[in-house]
């Protein structure tokens, strides 16, 4: 099993970030946190990386339900989302699988929860 789902889009930088935005928004997550690998990399070890960004999605409502499921799971939360350029002018996309990643914790409710979030993060993906 893969511990992500990926897709390949063209344009700029700033079209493709508005572009995630709006497919997570339609699928009720917003973007909590927003880290620029290339800038932390480049400012603490002087390396040079491709433009690699980490956004932290969140649906609040299946945030809740997972936290009634289990009370330590906002240590896996928020769902990850990276943009990367892999080519000129190709950005791929790519979600963490929740299922996956809710895999070393046995609660049969949280799987359901994962579940539901896997299917709206592969939606927002594929319409990208």
């Amino acid at each position: 099993m893969s511990y992500h789902f990926s897709k390949t889009v063209t344009g700029s930088w700033d079209e493709a970030r508005e572009r995630v935005t709006e497919a997570l928004k339609k699928e009720g997550f917003g973007i909590l946190t927003e880290i620029n690998m290339q800038a932390t990399l480049k400012n603490k070890l002087g390396v040079d990386l491709r433009p690699y960004v980490i956004l932290g999605a969140c649906n609040p409502n299946f945030a809740y339900e997972a936290l009634k499921a289990e009370p330590y799971i906002g240590t896996m939360l928020p769902c990850n989302v990276i943009m990367q350029e892999t080519g000129e002018g190709n950005i791929e996309i790519s979600a963490i699988d929740p299922v996956a990643s809710m895999m070393a914790i046995e609660n049969e409710q949280l799987t359901g929860v994962a579940s539901e979030v896997r299917s709206k993060l592969q939606r927002a993906i594929e319409s990208l």
